[in-house]
């Protein structure tokens, strides 16, 4: 997958637990849910699949969640080649 396809998640501070960064973007329904995905391996953070839902997630981490891939940046940051 290449960096026009990659979605962006911003922010407002890192770092950020993996489970609430999914909670908080609404790509599960419930922190429950979060959890449940990630200790099921279908969550991969810079391309290794990730089980720990306490993952600190950093700007410049690319998540893998679902078929589809998100950067992770500061808001306010502006993103790279803009």
């Amino acid at each position: 997958m290449d960096d026009n396809t990659m979605k962006e998640i911003e922010i407002t501070a890192a770092p950020l637990a993996l489970h609430q960064l999914l909670k908080f973007e609404n790509l599960v329904g419930s922190g429950g849910e979060a959890k449940h995905v990630i200790a099921a391996g279908l969550v991969a953070v810079n391309g290794a699949v990730e089980t720990r839902k306490n993952k600190k997630i950093h700007a410049g981490d690319v998540i893998e969640f679902g078929g589809q891939q998100y950067r992770v940046r500061i808001q306010g940051d502006k993103p790279n080649g803009t």
